[in-house]
This record gives C-alpha cells, structure tokens and sequence, in this order.
C-alpha cells in the first residue's frame, strides 16, 4: 500500500525537484549579479630610498699646510689635533697617539650624534638605502546616505594631480579630509600599520591595494599617477532589467586608504568612532616628504549600484561597529 501511494506521488516529487533546480539557478545568478560591484580608485607613488645627504661641519679658520713644531707635517684646512696637542707638550711618538685615539672618539661620537638626528634609524641602513617604512591601511564603512562623500571622491579622482609626492600628499588629505566631515555616517572601521624594509614595502603596498581592487568588478573611475580612465558601468552593476522584487537596496558605502610612510608608525585599534577620528587625523596630516605612495579606493562607485548587509560580511569580514 504504502509503494503504491509513492509510486502516485514519485512524478510529482520530481516535477517540485526540477522546480527547485530552476529556481535556484535563477536565484544564483541574480546574486552573480548582484554581487558586482563598481569601484573608484585614486594614487600613486614610487617606493624608492629616500636621498639624504650629511655634510660635516667646517670650521670658520682655516690655514695652510705646514710642519709641526716637534716634527712631522700637517695638512691644511683647519685647526687639527695633532697640530694643537703638540703646542701643550704632548711632543713625539706619545703625541701621535694621542691625538689618533681623540681624533677615534670624535669620529665615533658624530657618528652617534648622526644617529640620533635621524629619528634613531641604523646608520648601516642608511648607507644601504634600505630604511624602515609603514604600510597602513584604513578602511570606513558609511551609510549609503553619504552620497555626498562618494560625489567628493568622483570630483577628486577627476582633478587630482597624481603625478607628484605633493599632489599625492593632497589626495591622502583630502580624502581622510571627506571622511572626518561624515562622522554621522560611520558605521564601521578597521586599521592596520606594518613595518617593513624599504625593498618590501612595494610589494606589501601592492598587495593591500589589489586584495581590495579584487573585490571590485569593475573599476568605473581611476586616476593612478595621472592616468585618468573612466568606464560606463555595465548592466550588472547597476541592476538594470531586474525585477524590483529581487533587486537588493543600497545600505552601506565602504572607503579603504593604503598608505606608505618613510619611518615607523603607530596606528590605534580601531573600537569607537574617536579611534577612527584619530586614526583618519594621523594619516591625513603625514607630510608629502614621508609619502612614498597612497591608493584611495571607494565602493560603490557608479550611481545606481549598491552595497548590502550581505555584502560587507563576505567580503569586508574585518570591519568593526564604531
């Protein structure tokens, strides 16, 4: 009894089965769909040793070569430690080492002193031109109220100069300049410093910057080291000949800074929304000399395309509430 009555409903069983299939494939790529997004991207930078030059000093006197009173012969340009202790009476041999083992200490003195003018940096990786550099990166998740913001960033991307530390240094402060002037649409933020070489900070820079580009389907506006590219977004991102019943709404805007620093920086965890106003505040006030690159990128970008609840707990998973 109990086959029979399966073998009535099996046909129908199936028939539910096929629908469900076809729904679901339905479904899926209406979310592919959805899941595109357009982003916005402005920077650029060269990574490379910083020149520093250091000239020691030179003293006001000078004279021409000539010989010591004990022996021996001096050269000119100033007043020199074998010429001075031998007036004193440090004459002969004992003189000589003497004034070896002064001049020894000097030498490792504005050695020291040549250090600490340099914020602490190893003097050996100086002369490599391999110095310490930060690689930050700040990331503000806003209200999709703050529409303001992103027409902001479009108008920047559009007139910046990328091309130079100075234009590079105007795009990082302007940019974290938008975002502390929308405070009443931050809802979530993250930040991170890592300090590297030099021949490194390249390589972890790029690697920052294309984890966030990947998550972009299309890239609608650059201007990266004053190539300016514009694109018109494609169907798929702004939902058209979708049903307003599947087509998800826009809640959220998502703005990420990567940024290197010459030098060591400290950037505070980000938990309440004062964290994320000092954070913006340290990065957006870095002079241009200690600038090496910086990439602002933004989504969404076009007008129309949205980013949802869902999409910023798959692909921004370290945002925190502030």
């Amino acid at each position: 009894m109990r086959f029979k009555i399966f073998s009535h409903w099996k046909p129908v069983l199936k028939s539910l089965l096929a629908l469900t299939l076809v729904f679901t494939l339905i479904l899926g790529n209406a979310h592919s769909a959805f899941a595109a997004r357009s982003g916005g991207r402005i920077g650029g930078g060269s990574f490379r040793a910083p020149s520093r030059t250091y000239t020691a000093p030179s003293s006001g006197y000078r004279q021409p070569g000539g010989y010591y009173p004990g022996g021996g012969y001096y050269p000119g340009g100033g007043f020199g430690f074998p010429f001075l202790f031998p007036l004193f009476g440090f004459g002969g041999g004992f003189g000589g080492l003497f004034s070896i083992l002064i001049v020894i200490a000097i030498a490792n003195f504005l050695v020291r002193s040549f250090r600490n003018i340099n914020g602490g940096e190893d003097f050996g990786s100086l002369e490599s031109g391999n110095p310490k550099v930060s690689v930050a990166k700040v990331q503000v998740g806003l209200l999709s109220q703050a529409r303001g913001l992103q027409s902001e960033l479009n108008e920047l991307a559009l007139s910046a100069d990328t091309s130079s530390p100075v234009g590079q240094a105007q795009v990082l402060q302007e940019a974290t300049l938008a975002l502390l002037r929308h405070p009443e649409y931050w809802v979530y933020g993250d930040a991170e410093a890592q300090s590297t070489p030099l021949a490194l900070a390249e390589a972890k820079f790029n690697q920052l910057a294309l984890a966030e580009r990947s998550k972009f389907s299309q890239e609608t506006l650059s201007n990266y080291n004053n190539q300016l590219r514009q694109a018109s977004p494609q169907a798929a991102l702004t939902g058209e000949g979708e049903s307003e019943l599947l087509k998800p709404s826009g809640e959220y805007l998502v703005v990420t800074i990567v940024a290197g620093f010459q030098g060591d920086i400290k950037l505070p965890k980000i938990n309440s929304s004062e964290d994320l106003s000092q954070t913006l505040r340290q990065i957006g006030s870095m002079s241009s000399d200690r600038l090496l690159g910086v990439e602002v990128l933004w989504t969404p970008q076009a007008e129309g395309d949205t980013l949802t609840t869902d999409d910023i707990i798959a692909n921004y998973p370290e945002l925190k509430l502030v």
